[in-house]
Order: C-alpha cells, then structure tokens, then sequence
C-alpha cells in the first residue's frame, strides 16, 4: 500500500533563495464522487495517473503510474473538467529533507506553496526561514481545490 505524508506551508517569497531549474507542470482532475482524487499531470516531457485517499490527518493513500504524454494531454482535455493548475515546481533540500516549492500561474499567481514529504507523521522537521504559515489541513490549498475556488477569487 502506498502511503503520501507531507506537510505544506506557505511561503515568504522574499526570504526564498533564487530559484532555478524550476519544471513546469500542467494538472487536472477527473471529476469523483468523494474525497477520491484522481489526478492527470504532464510535468516536462512525463506524465502521470496519480489516485490519491482522503486526507486522514497529513497521510492519505497515493498511487501514481506513468502514462503517455499524449494520453494524458487527451484525458486534461477531454476528461478532467474545471480546467488545469499550471505553476513551476523548484527543489530545495534544507537539513537533509527535500522541499518542493511551487509558483502558481493563471488564477493562482501569486501563490506559493512549498511542500515536504515525510516518512512519518511525527518526524521531526526544521523548517526553512522561507516556511510561513502551515496549510496542511487547510483545504483552500489542495490542487483540485485552487481550480474551483482559485486564489483571484479570495
């Protein structure tokens, strides 16, 4: 069984180091009927079917498979409705643990979001001077969210 647990905050653009090599990701999801989300990402020349769980605290279920680039351009056009997230994801690893960063473009610019993936819930984490606020359980950040209620609308 594949398990995610991350924690995510927002960020303070101004303390952030520059940011480089940056890859642009283009994501959608197919509608579902629970808190089941099934997501479609192209992120440079790779993609992938994500299904992820309900959020039980900061783990949820995850299974994520590849799939062809032109597979998934058809299923963000033909199947996933609400249009798409697009933003740049930039890596920074600070005290040995690796942290994703992501600039929100369209109707989420402006938003930055950094995220970090854990092992365990509790496992400790020295958090960056550039780490804000913590959204981890605040729904207003989840991707799928930001589609329907994006941040231009707040």
């Amino acid at each position: 069984m594949a398990t995610e647990i991350e924690r995510k905050f927002l960020v303070h653009k101004d303390l952030l180091p520059a940011l480089t090599d940056g890859q642009h990701i283009v994501q959608g999801y197919i509608p579902t009927e629970d808190k089941t989300a099934v997501r479609i990402r192209i992120k440079g020349q790779q993609a992938w079917l994500t299904i992820k769980g309900a959020n039980q605290g900061a783990s949820r279920l995850e299974f994520e498979y590849f799939i062809p680039v032109a597979d998934a351009q058809q299923m963000l056009t033909e199947l996933c409705t609400g249009g798409a997230i697009d933003k740049r994801r930039y890596e920074i690893v600070h005290h040995g643990l690796t942290w994703e960063v992501d600039v929100f473009a369209g109707s989420n610019t402006g938003l930055i979001v950094a995220e970090v993936e854990l092992d365990d819930e509790q496992q400790a984490v020295s958090l960056p001077e550039w780490a804000a606020n913590e959204v981890t359980h605040d729904a207003r950040y989840y991707n799928n969210q930001l589609l329907q209620n994006p941040v231009s609308d707040w």
